[in-house]
């Protein structure tokens, strides 16, 4: 028989798409990473696998134990999913600013869920500090700690950078992917140069976030006045980011991360959510730089059942002066 072990074991090994329609658009192999086909339905159950089984190994994360993590939401899925598998408990800090459909999984599934005013890095009561805080005052309990854990980068340098050299049997011209935690890009991008420092590493950088001038101009600085895309874009270089080797940066607006969004719902079959949206817009705007004959490869995020009452309702997008296309 050819078995899996429950949830943990069908987190990773998701299948590399090529998209037809951009990819003869661009002359490029434009590839996602199907992470949205991962048990807990994003990329962050890798980071959530990462984190809880470190933690265990550390001997910091005993038999019905907590934990604890502030999140936009998708980490705090793949906690909570590994959390029931596990038997300990789950608390999610989430900013109120995130879907409701988040919201509404992480208790479905069995999470403690506080929502909290949007706030700062900088501000104490930020999400991630009331997270920390909770943690500390419990027994028995760990803060995931997913920004500054290194176990998140870890994971990707383990699991998504082989996945991604494997499936394309090491021609990879390009990975393109935003970034929250770090975690991601920082991974992929350690193992990928690695193998080949060839590889061109580019970051992608949604409005309203730092990165992209850090990159260009060497200043933390927030350029735009703020995305719709959830859990992306940071005013910091966080511990999992530090020191990665990143080659370019792109900041695609809103409207051409909801293009591609429609786009790949309508014409590559595929109902994916915002970030996903930002990656391949980046990917097709590099295609375009660096010209034909290259393969690219992003990261599909996750799906659009959880932004169906924002990025998919035409209504919301007007009062956010965007348009469904």
């Amino acid at each position: 028989m050819d078995l899996t072990e429950g949830f943990v074991g069908t987190v990773g090994r998701t299948p590399l798409i090529r998209l037809p329609r951009l990819s003869a658009e661009t002359g490029c192999e434009i590839l996602g990473k199907a992470e949205f086909l991962n048990p807990g339905g994003s990329v962050k159950d890798r980071a959530a696998l990462g984190i809880i089984e470190a933690a265990e190994a550390a001997g910091e994360l005993g038999a019905g134990g907590t934990v604890v993590e502030g999140t936009a939401g998708n980490t705090g899925i793949g906690l909570v999913h590994i959390c029931n598998a596990r038997g300990y408990r789950c608390v999610i800090v989430i900013p109120e600013t995130q879907s409701q459909e988040k919201m509404d999984v992480l208790r479905i599934l069995g999470a403690e869920v506080h929502p909290v005013p949007a706030k700062p890095y900088r501000d104490p009561d930020n999400y991630q500090h009331i997270a920390r805080r909770m943690a500390e005052e419990m027994p028995n309990a760990i803060w995931a700690n997913q920004f500054d854990n290194t176990a998140n980068r870890d994971a990707h340098y383990r699991t998504t950078g082989p996945e991604l050299w494997e499936q394309t049997a090491g021609r990879i011209d390009a990975f393109v992917a935003a970034t929250g935690t770090g975690g991601t890009l920082a991974g992929v991008s350690r193992y990928l140069k690695d193998r080949d420092e060839r590889v061109q590493i580019v970051l992608t950088d949604p409005p309203g976030s730092a990165l992209y001038h850090w990159f260009h101009h060497g200043e933390l600085k927030a350029i735009g006045d703020g995305s719709i895309t959830e859990g992306i874009g940071t005013s910091r270089i966080t511990s999992n980011l530090e020191g990665t080797a990143i080659d370019d940066a792109i900041m695609p607006s809103d409207q051409q991360a909801v293009d591609r969004v429609y786009h790949l719902l309508r014409d590559e079959g595929l109902f994916l959510g915002g970030s996903s949206g930002l990656n391949v817009a980046a990917a097709v705007d590099y295609a375009h730089r660096i010209g034909p004959g290259h393969t690219i490869v992003t990261i599909l995020c996750d799906s659009g059942a959880r932004y169906q009452s924002r990025l998919y309702d035409p209504e919301w997008l007007a009062s956010k002066g965007l348009r469904a296309s």
